[in-house]
């Protein structure tokens, strides 16, 4: 049995997407998720202790988070939480993950566009065949990422820099040929 756990935070590194070798698409990224409360003798909003997580996605939610959600961004995510101690030579410590079911933008912070995936071809029932769905390779962002560096008005970025940008860059890369669930 798994915990399932709603959290709210700020996407607080750069989204890391890859496909395996069996064509698994898998988006990772670290969620800051800070509790605030209303402090009375202040008589303003204060800030908690930060919890870091890490936020793990498969298959066509991987595919959809990688040219949705950027660093910086609020989000809503849903998913199984998964504790793990662990220890290398003198050092241990806890890791804190997140198996995501689904993300969202938080709406509370900000609006956002919706856009549906067309259909290309049914997938299997709940976590099959990948049907024709279409994810950026490491190349493919690597590359992306170079050219937009050299380019620091698009997206705010320094030359040399990775861009903070790629969904904008990545606009046709997949989302008009991603399968849905």
């Amino acid at each position: 049995m798994s915990d399932i756990i709603t959290l709210t935070g700020v996407v607080a590194t750069i989204p890391r997407a890859i496909t395996t070798s069996e064509g698994l698409a898998i988006t990772s990224f670290r969620l800051a998720s800070t509790q605030r409360r209303f402090d009375r003798a202040q008589e303003k909003w204060v800030d908690g202790d930060t919890n870091w997580y890490t936020v793990t996605t498969f298959r066509q939610l991987a595919a959809n988070a990688a040219v949705s959600v950027k660093k910086g961004e609020r989000v809503v995510v849903t998913g199984r939480l998964r504790i793990r101690d662990w220890e290398s030579g003198d050092k241990a410590g806890t890791n804190i993950d997140v198996e995501a079911d689904a993300i969202g933008h938080d709406l509370s912070w900000g609006t956002a566009a919706f856009s549906r995936n067309t259909v290309s071809a049914p997938l299997e029932a709940h976590g099959g065949a990948e049907g024709s769905a279409t994810f950026p390779t490491d190349a493919a962002l690597a590359a992306i990422d170079a050219a937009a560096a050299t380019d620091d008005s698009a997206d705010g970025s320094t030359e040399g820099e990775a861009p903070t940008d790629r969904p904008a860059v990545l606009a046709g890369v997949g989302a008009e040929n991603v399968t849905p669930f």
